[in-house]
């Protein structure tokens, strides 16, 4: 066996990924570590170090990996993902760059691509993305329809909230995440518009336990297909692995037969 072979052996190994999760994990503490002034006056030498051990073992892993799949390391997705993120770390961080220092705590995303858990639920969302266009569109022309109602019915009166139509689609959108908008909005409105609430009620049930419950239920249903998919794709594996081995053994017993 060669060394690309022994090394393609090796980073397969489940105690491989796990002590890379490991790695991640205390890189992400240390990140941490460094945004405290008393940390980094007591220990900050070392913590730099740490960090800097960290990112050589992160960017050894991306060059074995590369070594032993070549042009096919570009082919999964997840491989690209782990590339750019650890080399955005090593860009210089000085002068113009400096905001590329805060971005090393991108690295604790590489937790998605090492945790098969993790990388369900990101395919999960990206399945639900098709059927979720949908659903924006939707939620657009409702949030359009209501902006235009809204800035007709309510601008004279409250120009800072509905006195534009940009205005008030920000507004209902701090109506759709229920932050302040009974006390902070509603309320108000309906001190001067009595029956405001004929409105507001509504699009609140529309656009906050409809249409986003819809998004809700479209990504769990493609969490759950990505789930099927891998269990299937283990059962393949695993009928395939049986039959093998039931050839290898029907042919040694050919063997066997014909020697006597």
């Amino acid at each position: 066996m060669s060394l690309r072979d022994r090394l393609g052996v090796f980073i397969e190994r489940p105690l491989f990924r796990n002590a890379i999760l490991g790695v991640i994990l205390f890189n992400a503490v240390i990140l941490g570590l460094e945004t405290s002034q008393t940390v980094m006056a007591a220990a900050g030498p070392l913590l730099i170090a740490l960090d800097m051990l960290c990112l050589a073992i992160f960017v050894l892993e991306i060059v074995a990996k590369i070594y032993v799949r070549r042009l096919r390391f570009f082919s999964d997705g997840w491989n690209i993902f782990d590339f750019v993120i650890v080399g955005i770390a090593l860009f210089p961080a000085a002068q113009g760059l400096s905001v590329l220092r805060a971005l090393r705590i991108l690295r604790l995303l590489r937790v998605v691509s090492v945790a098969p858990s993790l990388r369900r639920v990101i395919e999960g969302l990206i399945n639900a993305l098709p059927g979720m266009g949908s659903v924006f569109l939707l939620m657009t022309l409702i949030f359009y329809i209501g902006a235009v109602m809204a800035t007709k019915l309510f601008g004279a009166a409250f120009p800072d909230w509905f006195g534009t139509l940009g205005r008030s689609g920000y507004s209902l959108f701090q109506i759709m995440t229920l932050e302040s908008w009974s006390m902070g909005i509603v309320r108000p409105v309906m001190e001067t518009y009595a029956y405001a609430w004929v409105f507001f009620v509504p699009f609140i049930l529309l656009t906050t336990f409809i249409v986003l419950n819809l998004v809700v239920g479209l990504v769990v249903n493609s969490m759950q297909d990505a789930h099927h998919v891998e269990a299937d794709e283990r059962t393949d594996t695993y009928r395939d692995e049986v039959l093998a081995r039931l050839i290898e053994i029907e042919t040694a017993l050919k063997d066997q037969q014909q020697k006597k």
